[in-house]
């Protein structure tokens, strides 16, 4: 990852949308949904340079402080330009927009992700100032996992998910069939976890909600609903959720990472034989593991 620069990652073709600051929240967030990306980066015309990024993250904030506001109406909201909401939150959002050029080396892409705690990182050309690409760590595992193909594996990665304890196996964020999907944006906000396991009451898991699934009440025009539970959203599908993906405790390393890679998704949940939740493996647990810990950095994030 230290010999290879962030060009080497970003793909022959690809889709990048831009925001100007002027735009208003509603168009933003039905153009994130129309185009199928999950963030866009924010251009600044009166200061010519971009200044952050609009993610799904924002929206779930909107949502969050919003929803139940006595003085603020949704529909208000909708007509709000992206600037006049960013001045509203710059109090406690970043105020700067974290980038990366392309000749950085992509152990250099992995450190700032994770110790950032972010999960798109802009490729920004030093010299013309513009976007080239949005790397994130899907992306950087895809270009590993291809790469690493051609090079001997470390012995590591026949080791048990048991054994080498990668991932989150304590204080889970779950949510249960018969909470709201404002529970669920409340744990989203305060947990600041990318995806839920929607459990029953057994405990067992065959569905999970992420922040992803959240930005399509923008394109079905439901966010004035977020009293529904976790289990009428299931059976109505009013949303794209995705199915849940496992892995169990005596799988190696490498069965998880040739699953998560080819399956493209950002986490795997680990379950025992009853399909009860013990843990998460995503793929910023898995970056940490391959990269930086090797490399003496230790973990970044909790």
């Amino acid at each position: 990852m230290k010999l290879h620069c962030c060009y080497d990652a970003i793909p022959t073709s690809s889709k990048l949308v831009i925001f100007d600051t002027t735009l208003q929240v509603k168009k933003a967030f039905f153009a994130l949904v129309a185009n199928g990306v999950r963030a866009a980066p924010l251009w600044d015309n009166k200061l010519q340079c971009f200044v952050g990024m609009l993610t799904i993250t924002d929206f779930i904030n909107i949502l969050h402080r919003y929803y139940r506001s006595p003085m603020v109406q949704i529909y208000e909201l909708e007509e709000h330009k992206i600037e006049t909401w960013r001045e509203a939150f710059l109090q406690y959002s970043l105020n700067s927009l974290i980038s990366i050029t392309p000749n950085s080396s992509l152990f250099e892409a992995i450190y700032s992700l994770l110790k950032n705690k972010i999960h798109r990182l802009p490729v920004i050309d030093p010299e013309s100032g513009n976007v080239l690409h949005i790397l994130t760590h899907k992306r950087i595992l895809k270009f590993l996992h291809i790469f690493g193909s051609m090079i001997p594996k470390p012995r590591f990665l026949q080791k048990r998910i048991e054994e080498v304890k990668i991932g989150t196996f304590k204080s889970i964020a779950t949510i249960r069939e018969t909470e709201t999907v404002y529970d669920a944006l409340s744990i989203f906000v305060e947990r600041r976890v990318s995806a839920l396991p929607v459990v029953n009451e057994q405990g067992t898991v065959d569905t999970l909600y992420s922040r992803f699934d959240v930005i399509n009440l923008a394109a079905q025009k439901s966010y004035n609903n977020l009293n529904m539970t976790m289990q009428e959203v299931i059976q109505s599908r009013w949303c794209c959720i995705e199915g849940v993906l496992k892995c169990y405790p005596h799988e190696t390393l490498e069965t998880i990472i040739d699953r998560i890679a080819e399956a493209e998704v950002h986490r795997l949940v680990l379950v025992d034989t009853e399909d009860v939740v013990m843990g998460i493996v995503s793929l910023s647990d898995l970056l940490q593991a391959l990269v930086l810990t090797p490399a003496g950095v230790e973990a970044l994030f909790s």
